[in-house]
């Protein structure tokens, strides 16, 4: 059972590093908003990844997966809602003209809390690449019976803190160089990018096949 365990948190690690919609999302949070608004995206992010979790272990992503018209409609809205905040973030590059106040000034005057949170959790509910992880990695590592929708469950919520941890540590290291970033032409270049990236992912994932 120990072994299983490190072989799912090797995979885990593995899956969370590797950068996609929720780390950019979190680091665009932290970009605009500053660090309170980046974790506070991590947050919404560990929570979606909780729901995927407790709908694997009912039975509703196994739905999901049967079901190519609603994983699609999934699919498209997730991808039409980051691609929306690309627009969005290059519309910000394009309008920003005056000097770029500190990172941790006021959020609310550049994104409030709640929109920060609402961009983590709607990022990783509208990845349907997070249900099929779930489906197919987690039921490996939780044994036949009566305590595997405990176990997923458990297995889910070491993902989603895991998750959570390494989405943090981006959101702080994105305003450590804050200085840098008050520059407004460094930082229109820098969200500009960010904004042409996040647009690039949204049609990469409408266009990606199960």
């Amino acid at each position: 059972m120990t072994g299983s365990l490190w072989t799912f948190l090797a995979i885990s690690t593995l899956v969370i590093i590797t950068p996609g919609p929720d780390t950019l999302i979190t680091i665009r949070s932290a970009f605009i908003g500053g660090r309170a608004a980046g974790m506070v995206t991590a947050f919404g992010v560990a929570l979606g990844q909780l729901v995927w979790a407790v709908a694997t272990g009912v039975g509703l992503v196994a739905v999901l997966l049967a079901s190519e018209p609603v994983f699609n409609a999934v699919k498209w809205l997730g991808a039409a809602y980051i691609i929306c905040l690309g627009i969005e973030t290059l519309g910000r590059t394009l309008r920003s003209k005056a000097p770029i106040p500190h990172l941790d000034a006021h959020v609310g005057q550049r994104l409030t809390l709640g929109q920060a949170f609402r961009h983590g959790l709607i990022s990783d509910l509208g990845n349907p690449k997070m249900a099929v992880f779930f489906a197919s990695v987690l039921p490996q590592f939780a044994p036949q019976g009566g305590g595997m929708l405990s176990t997923l469950l458990l297995l889910g919520a070491i993902f989603a803190a895991m998750t959570l941890i390494w989405l943090v540590l981006y959101s702080l290291a994105i305003t450590a160089v804050g200085c840098a970033l008050q520059r407004s032409a460094v930082r229109r270049v820098l969200e500009g990018a960010m904004g042409g990236v996040l647009v690039l992912l949204g049609l990469r994932l409408a266009a990606e096949q199960r």
